[in-house]
């Protein structure tokens, strides 16, 4: 049963959760009836008279027979018409499509960017989707005249008739606006001080709770697989040959996982001569030189090694769901489909979720036994913020599936091990001395999940170290005995257990190295086909120090328009890879900065639980240190690394939402709903309004980092913007804020 300490309802009151419904529901009313609709509240008074048919047509622009205008001049691409200053708004007219064949239709878009410039001057650039009505209006200030320009290169046709001046603007609902406000009114009515939901304790065995969260995780589960599925019915293959120029081959998976279903382990991509040939096929310049010769195709981003294509990416998550796809499709249809990599980054992902989940309730709960439900899912939402899932979600190529495969492993590993001490009774446990017993089963698995890392983004695998804090009384007892020359066949049953799996995973990604490069633990990354000489570039020094600082402390780069969030540049002393982003971690999840309040959480600090956060921290430090020597600033290296502090800034949020007492252990206060603080109890109104403050401050805080999230989607310059891969969608929402003003 739910752990209740005040009543939910009293008598001669209204229930406070029935009354916030009833505000929030006002509100959304009123910002979608009143402010989102001021376009049509402010043109009612508009003449609508100037036909558009006195549009002037710039002699950049042609009116083809099928009622398109078709892009013939870039620099006198127009069209203008007289306003008289009665609205603030025109609309695009589209032409009626007709007749148009198939290689004429090819040339039509319904996505274009225009300008519109008011009385001579220029205006912004925005985005136009035909298929979102929104959109095609347009906010001016001319009181005489607009001219708008059509941004596409020549031969471009685009299904626009007219601009039509002094329009009324439709009165508008948009459900999806509403949704998003609704599910911001709900974690608000989730998170907000007085919320039930602090009152109720976390508790794995509620039927109850269990319910909820695999009622969560179901939906995450449900949307996760559903679109990995929809991707792989409408899977192409993405290749895209630039003249002169580099092949770009984005199914990496999809054809490792052809060459092991051949008995092969390089990839069955076709071999320049030229290329295989040449002095030193590393050299950026002299493969310039041969792709200008016409010495195509040469791949890029893939390891070239004795004359053969591979891949320096992890194997496992190739074995686990491309290979069985591609058999299984072979066997269905005859011939093998490929399986898109953003299906199985979907997957993937959704793994992390879940075992991600799972591990921070588990652990949790060993810190504060009482945490609530409120603070238990702020934890969760600031894991998956600092985690930088978010980034993987949107750009899920094949450099994704790897990172996005360790992140589950990862987390399902720690799982296990976190929940592998048994009560007395339980089958198969490891005893040694008077530390509790450990469980072989999940000390098993969970060394097996944590060495798949080996085979997906090896950086993961430095989470082994992990065990050393989880186990450490084991760990201790197991040197006592050696010590004192007790140890029996017996102590080594544990550490087998560790081992051998960990081992049978490792070694066939060893050989696999082995039979592509001739060493056991070379990956290929030294061979790969990038912007310089992989087998003898390094980072220069001067770089990390800027690299750290970008990572953690880039600050966000706002702008007064939509997304109202720009890419941020990230120059470096001296040449080296580095991605632009739009912030650092402590920007995106101010939250991880609590990581470092661990040292001050003395009495947490003392326990196991305690020392395994500081031990989290200071890998995830390490593990940016090693990605800034070996692979530069990339926006996606943030996940290495960012799980990790995310993690270890947990208890410190806890103790900042007054989840923790001194014994590390929560504490009723009766019907105010609020726990005890460090001092053991809450006393008066001025410490009960110091706790609501801090957890009011958290709330808006995570809100403000999910809204960050979703503007960082939209932003122009990052790889697999919704400007590009979603243009329909970023016009929709662009317009919610483009005829605001």
């Amino acid at each position: 049963m739910l752990s209740v300490h005040e009543p939910l309802v009293r008598r001669g009151r209204s229930h406070p959760a029935a009354r916030f419904a009833l505000v929030s529901v006002l509100i959304i009313a009123v910002l979608e009836c009143v402010v989102f609709n001021l376009p049509y509240w402010t043109g009612v008074a508009a003449s609508t008279d100037s036909p558009a048919t006195l549009n002037t047509i710039g002699s950049g622009l042609v009116r083809e027979a099928s009622g398109t205008l078709e892009v013939t001049d870039q620099t006198k691409a127009f069209l203008s018409v007289p306003v008289d200053g009665s609205s603030h708004y025109v609309r695009l007219d589209l032409a009626q499509v007709t007749g148009a064949t198939g290689t004429t239709r090819s040339r039509i878009v319904s996505v274009v960017r225009v300008r519109l410039d008011s009385d001579g001057r220029a205006g912004s650039s925005t985005l136009v989707d035909i298929s979102q009505p929104r959109s095609l209006y347009l906010r001016t200030d001319a009181k005489h005249m607009v001219k708008l320009w059509i941004q596409a290169p020549a031969g471009t046709q685009v299904p626009i008739f007219a601009v039509r001046p002094n329009v009324r603007v439709a009165f508008q609902v948009d459900w999806l606006r509403v949704a998003v406000m609704a599910a911001i009114a709900v974690l608000i009515a989730c998170w907000r001080p007085r919320s039930a939901l602090w009152r109720i304790r976390v508790n794995p065995a509620s039927a109850a709770q269990r319910l909820a969260f695999f009622a969560v995780m179901a939906v995450v589960g449900v949307i996760s697989l559903t679109g990995a599925a929809i991707i792989a019915t409408i899977w192409k293959p993405l290749v895209f040959q630039a003249p002169n120029g580099y092949t770009y081959d984005f199914d990496q998976y999809g054809h490792i996982a052809d060459a092991l279903l051949q008995g092969k382990v390089w990839l069955d991509l076709p071999v320049s001569s030229t290329f295989a040939q040449s002095a030193n096929p590393y050299d950026p310049a002299l493969r310039e030189r041969l792709l200008d010769a016409g010495g195509s195709p040469i791949y890029w981003d893939y390891a070239f090694y004795h004359g053969h294509w591979y891949s320096y990416f992890g194997v496992i998550p190739a074995i686990i769901l491309f290979v069985p796809y591609q058999a299984l499709s072979h066997v269905i249809d005859g011939m093998p489909a490929m399986l898109p990599s953003a299906s199985a980054v979907l997957v993937f992902l959704f793994g992390f979720v879940l075992f991600g989940s799972l591990l921070t309730i588990r652990m949790l709960r060993r810190v504060a036994p009482n945490c609530s439900v409120a603070a238990m899912s702020m934890a969760l939402v600031t894991l998956l913020l600092g985690s930088n899932v978010g980034y993987l979600w949107l750009r899920t190529n094949f450099y994704s599936v790897p990172i996005a495969a360790s992140l589950m492993f990862t987390a399902l590993g720690l799982w296990l091990w976190a929940g592998a001490e048994r009560p007395e009774g339980s089958r198969r446990l490891w005893h040694v001395g008077d530390a509790p017993g450990l469980s072989l089963p999940r000390l098993a698995c969970g060394a097996a999940c944590i060495a798949a890392n080996a085979g997906c983004r090896p950086t993961f695998a430095l989470s082994a170290l992990l065990i050393f804090p989880m186990f450490w009384r084991q760990i201790r007892q197991m040197a006592r005995l050696v010590r004192t020359r007790k140890a029996t066949r017996q102590l080594l049953a544990g550490p087998a257990a560790v081992i051998l799996p960990a081992i049978a995973v490792v070694i066939p990604v060893c050989v696999y190295n082995a039979l592509r490069f001739g060493s056991l633990f070379n990956f290929g990354n030294s061979y790969q086909i990038t912007v310089n000489d992989m087998t003898s570039y390094s980072e220069p020094v001067a770089n990390i120090p800027w690299i750290i600082g970008y990572y953690l402390l880039l600050p966000p780069r706002l702008q007064s328009t939509f997304p109202f969030v720009a890419i941020n540049p990230t120059p470096l002393p001296h040449w080296g890879f580095a991605e632009p982003m739009v912030a650092g971690l402590f920007a995106m999840c101010p939250m991880a900065l609590l990581a470092f309040l661990i040292p001050l959480l003395r009495r947490h600090r003392r326990e196991r639980f305690g020392a395994l956060f500081s031990c989290m921290l200071m890998l995830g430090i390490a593990i940016m240190l090693v990605d800034a020597f070996k692979a530069g600033l990339g926006w996606r290296y943030i996940c290495d690394f960012g799980w990790l502090i995310t993690l270890a800034s947990l208890p410190g949020l806890l103790w900042v939402l007054g989840e923790l007492s001194e014994q590390g252990v929560t504490g009723d206060t009766g019907n105010t709903g609020t726990h005890a603080l460090q001092d053991g109890r809450m006393t008066g109104r001025w410490q009960r309004f110091a706790l609501d403050t801090r957890r009011t401050l958290i709330m808006l805080l995570l809100l403000a980092c999910i809204l960050f999230l979703l503007a960082s989607c939209f932003v122009t310059g990052r790889d697999d913007s919704l400007q590009r891969s979603a243009p329909d969608i970023f016009a929709r929402i662009q317009a919610w804020f483009s005829l605001l003003g």
